[in-house]
C-alpha cells in the first residue's frame, strides 16, 4: 500500500474501500470545520485512486451532515452499481476513529464516448482577467481554500445588498494545472447568495451541493494554469434555506461545469451588552 499526494490530499489505502487522509488547516472555515469545497475535491481524488472505479467523475451530490474537523479523516468508498459506461459510487467522510458521517457523496463515474456536440449556453462577454486587479479573498485569506486559488472579480464582489445576486469572477488554481478535483472545489468558491439580499451578517451552512462536470478530463486539462470564468446567482431564500446556481467557463467559451447548491442561513445574533 502506498500513499498518493496530489494538491495536499494525501490518500493512504488501509483496506478495500477504506482510506485515510490528513486535511491541513488551510482547508478550514473560520468556524473550525473543513471548507465544503475540500470534500468535493477529495471525493473526486479518492475515486481516481480507487482501483475498482472506472471512467471519470461526471456528477457529484454531496450532503453536509456534520462538521468535519481538520486533521485525520477516514474515508469509505462503495460501488453501488457498474454498467457498461456508467458507475455509481458512494463516498463517506468521517473524523478519524468516529462512526459519525460528516459528508456523504454520491458520485456518478462515466466512460465518455465520442458523440456529436451541441451547446445552447453562451459565455458572458467579459474583459480578460489580466486587465483586472487581484481580488481580496473572501473572509480570512487563510481559510476557504483561499491559498489554492487566485480570484479576479468583474462584478458582484464583495457582496452588496441590492436587487441582483449575480457575480462574475475569473478564478485559477495556484496548486498546479486545473483538473477535475480542482474544478470540483471551485464549485464551492463563491460567496453565499443570502449576503446579496441581507448583508454580510449572515451565518451560512451548505446543506447539499450538486456539481455536473460536463467537460472531459482532457478538456479540463487544456485549461492548464489559465483562468476560468465563474458565473453565479441565487434565485430565492425563505424559511432558512437559499439556493445558488453557477456556471464555469473556459476562456474560449467551453462550458466546463455547472452546479446547484442549497444553503441554510441565519442572521448573526448581536452580542448582548455586558
Amino acid at each position: 500500500m502506498t500513499t498518493t499526494n496530489t494538491v495536499s490530499m494525501p490518500l493512504t489505502p488501509v483496506a478495500p474501500g477504506r482510506w485515510t487522509t490528513l486535511a491541513g488547516p488551510e482547508w478550514r472555515n473560520p468556524g473550525g470545520g473543513l471548507w465544503g469545497g475540500y470534500a468535493i475535491g477529495l471525493a473526486i481524488r479518492v475515486l481516481e485512486a480507487e482501483p475498482e472505479a472506472t471512467g471519470e467523475a461526471l456528477s457529484l451530490t454531496l450532503t453536509y451532515i456534520d462538521r468535519l474537523p481538520a486533521g485525520e479523516l477516514d474515508i469509505r468508498t462503495r460501488r453501488l452499481r457498474q454498467g457498461g459506461s456508467i458507475g455509481v459510487w458512494e463516498v463517506e467522510f468521517y473524523p478519524a476513529g468516529s462512526d459519525q458521517v460528516g459528508v456523504h457523496a454520491i458520485v456518478t463515474q462515466a466512460r465518455r464516448p465520442q458523440t456529436p456536440e451541441f451547446a445552447f449556453a453562451v459565455m458572458p462577454e467579459t474583459p480578460p482577467p489580466e486587465s483586472l486587479p487581484h481580488a481580496k479573498p473572501f473572509g480570512d485569506g487563510r481559510h476557504f481554500g483561499a491559498s489554492a486559488f487566485e480570484r479576479r472579480t468583474l462584478d458582484g464582489f464583495p457582496p452588496q445588498v441590492g436587487t441582483s445576486s449575480r457575480s462574475l469572477a475569473w478564478v485559477r488554481s495556484t496548486r498546479g494545472p486545473l483538473d477535475k478535483a480542482l474544478l470540483g472545489m471551485i464549485t464551492d468558491n463563491s460567496a453565499p447568495r443570502a449576503m446579496y439580499a441581507l448583508g454580510p451578517m449572515i451565518n451560512n451552512t451548505t446543506l447539499s451541493l450538486t456539481a455536473y462536470l460536463h467537460a472531459t478530463t482532457e478538456e479540463i486539462a487544456a485549461v492548464g494554469d489559465d483562468f476560468i470564468l465563474v458565473e453565479c446567482e441565487g434565485r430565492v431564500g425563505a424559511g432558512g434555506a437559499s439556493d445558488e446556481r453557477s456556471s464555469y467557463w473556459r476562456r474560449d467559451g467551453k462550458l466546463l461545469a455547472t452546479s446547484e447548491q442549497l444553503a441554510w442561513y441565519r442572521a448573526v445574533r448581536p452580542n448582548p451588552p455586558e
